[in-house]
């Protein structure tokens, strides 16, 4: 993986400006830590920060291309799976390449087939191709939005980014925030509005979206999007269909030049993903699967079960190494370090974040990093096939809000009342449950219980998933980690989306179909252990420094924090004896440790990005 950058003026020569753009692409140092390469016309310039994965001796970027009278420029971010195929077809059609990396595909691609060339491909990515004849310039995004891509346009200046700290280094664009984008961290966040990129004039390019900007104008559209239709096949085909869809997409991904592994917690999804690469290695003779698992200091003695965290993850990861055979490391974190990097993963992610969530998968990518370059993880099984509670409490499912956000409103009282009038909290969550709803892709044979599960998982997909595909992103690329994720297969997802509820919840059980599927694959054990999410540290050293942290911050009167917080409700709330279960939470699954972090990672976001609010 790399990262991107780009400007874009049609009234400004660019040729001699070269300390913007290099400014912008040192921004992606540690997205791409092995090369780096700028190039600059008359009205573009591109940057590129590579992580070589395919044909690590060539592949250099921007790359150059000549097809007649006609030069193209590419600056690009991802992997495609297809790649044989597509290179197949097209010297087929006559295009001849001299590299054996994926970046010289995408020009030839785009000649042929124009703004329709994401079609063909399947991949996770984010690129931007400039056509020197026709002066134009074409960016696109991956179907699902794993790799990520944000640009602004303000006034003449067009400028895009992997990253929005990127963006920021161009002196027209400043980090602005409205009311909008202000509720959108503090009601929203963690989780962000498609499209939205909270700085007034930054936008995200949706997953599959293409946008071409000529001196015409801007053109933005979908190239994809899912489509409700009946699902035809019985239970058994779709079993058959789901277990190829899915081995088949694990088989894809683990192509590399690279050393690769998984990641592994002994949850159904990650050791699913694990098993069938364990066993494409055998077939390869590629040796032993190298696979990873987390854990936290003194875990053991302080973990507490909550009904989103049933179980530890440590002995059903060693369970599943033993029966992969695979070369299995656990990785051992300490609550000190865990809370020291909350501010990097913040910076890492240009918004405040999951705070220890964020900075232990960090943490844990740095010390994959030592070993391999590429790391399959399990992320969005449980969105693809309906895994989490709120599929299956009926009081969750008639919720109607976001169902991670059923108690955002109990953020509302800490917002300073000046700023609630300005925000209105309440109704700009309401308003964006409302947007998602009418996105929903609808089926006229649905039932009216058939129609609410599809508006949840489309929630789900389009709403919670970016958020953890983002998290995964930034955390692993702050140490040029590239994560892939198999159960984000657009084929996968196309297919699932269809297939009715009942299905998808066999037996009554979350992830019941799937589960179903691996049967075979893995032990009865993983099967049957009710699902775990990441995991995050119970230890009481935690929440006591979150909240002492947050008592120094309330003696500083002037931090930036207080025009927006009431300081006087978060002061009488830190002084309570709180306890790492109090409920209720806050939203977005945030308990009262995860809320202080939150708090304390909003105002460094203020002070590090220098954010002006409007």
């Amino acid at each position: 993986m790399c990262g991107i950058v780009g400007w874009m003026n049609y009234e400004e020569n660019l040729s001699y400006q070269t300390k913007i753009i290099d400014l912008m692409n040192k921004q992606h140092a540690e997205r791409g830590p092995d090369s780096e390469g700028t190039w600059i016309g008359k009205h573009v310039a591109l940057g590129h920060r590579r992580l070589s994965v395919m044909d690590p001796e060539n592949g250099l970027q921007p790359m150059v291309k000549q097809f007649g009278n006609q030069q193209m420029v590419v600056t690009y971010n991802g992997e495609l799976y297809n790649m044989a195929e597509l290179r197949t077809e097209l010297e087929t059609l006559g295009y001849r390449f001299t590299t054996q990396c994926d970046t010289e595909l995408l020009p030839a691609a785009y000649q042929e087939w124009g703004v329709d060339a994401p079609k063909r491909m399947n991949g996770i990515f984010a690129f931007a191709i400039w056509d020197e004849l026709k002066q134009e310039l074409y960016i696109a995004r991956d179907r699902i939005g794993v790799k990520p891509l944000f640009y602004a346009h303000v006034k003449d200046t067009f400028v895009f980014g992997s990253e929005i700290k990127s963006l920021l280094q161009h002196p027209d664009i400043r980090p602005v925030i409205d009311e909008q984008g202000l509720a959108e961290v503090l009601m929203m966040g963690p989780a962000r509005t498609p499209g939205e990129g909270v700085f007034r004039d930054i936008k995200e390019l949706k997953p599959g979206h293409w946008l071409k900007i000529s001196r015409q104008g801007i053109q933005i559209h979908p190239y994809w999007q899912l489509v409700s239709r009946p699902h035809e096949d019985d239970f058994e085909t779709t079993i058959t269909k789901v277990t190829e869809l899915f081995e088949s997409s694990v088989r894809r991904q683990l192509i590399s030049d690279v050393p690769i592994g998984t990641m592994l917690s002994g949850g159904l999804d990650s050791s699913a993903i694990s098993a069938v690469a364990a066993k494409v290695f055998r077939e390869e003779d590629r040796g032993p699967l190298t696979t990873f698992s987390i854990d936290y200091q003194d875990n053991d003695q302080f973990f507490e079960q909550n009904e989103f965290q049933p179980n530890a993850d440590s002995p059903w990861a060693q369970l599943m190494a033993e029966f992969l055979q695979s070369d299995h490391h656990v990785v051992y974190l300490n609550n000190q370090e865990l809370i020291d990097y909350i501010p990097r993963a913040l910076i890492a992610r240009d918004f405040p974040g999951m705070a220890d969530i964020d900075s232990s998968l960090m943490l844990f990518s740095r010390e994959i990093k030592k070993d391999l370059t590429v790391c399959l993880s399990g992320e969005c099984a449980d969105e693809v096939f309906g895994g989490y509670p709120w599929f299956h409490r009926e009081e969750m499912v008639q919720a109607d809000i976001f169902p991670w956000a059923r108690l955002t409103h109990e953020r509302i009282p800490f917002i300073r009342k000046d700023v609630q009038n300005k925000i209105q909290p309440k109704e700009y969550v309401e308003m964006r449950y409302q947007q998602a709803l009418e996105e929903v892709p609808r089926c006229d044979q649905d039932t009216p219980k058939e129609e609410r599960m599809k508006e949840l998982f489309y929630m789900n997909l389009t709403r919670w998933m970016p958020t953890l595909l983002d998290r995964k992103d930034r955390m692993s690329m702050a140490y040029g980690l590239e994560v892939r994720v198999p159960f984000c297969d657009h084929h996968l997802v196309e297919y699932v989306w269809n297939i009715p509820w009942e299905m998808k919840a066999h037996n009554g059980r979350e992830k019941g179909l799937l589960r179903h599927a691996l049967k075979g694959i893995l032990p009865d054990e993983i099967i049957e252990r009710k699902k775990s999410p990441y995991p995050k540290t119970h230890h009481p050293l935690y929440l006591q420094t979150m909240q002492k942290k947050v008592k120094e911050l309330l003696l500083d009167k002037q931090a930036p924090i207080w025009d927006f917080l009431d300081h006087r409700v978060v002061q009488r709330f830190v002084r309570q004896d709180l306890q790492q279960k109090h409920l209720p939470w806050f939203g977005q699954l945030m308990n009262v440790p995860a809320l202080l972090a939150y708090w304390l990672q909003f105002n460094q976001w203020l002070v590090h990005f220098q954010v002006q609010w409007r």
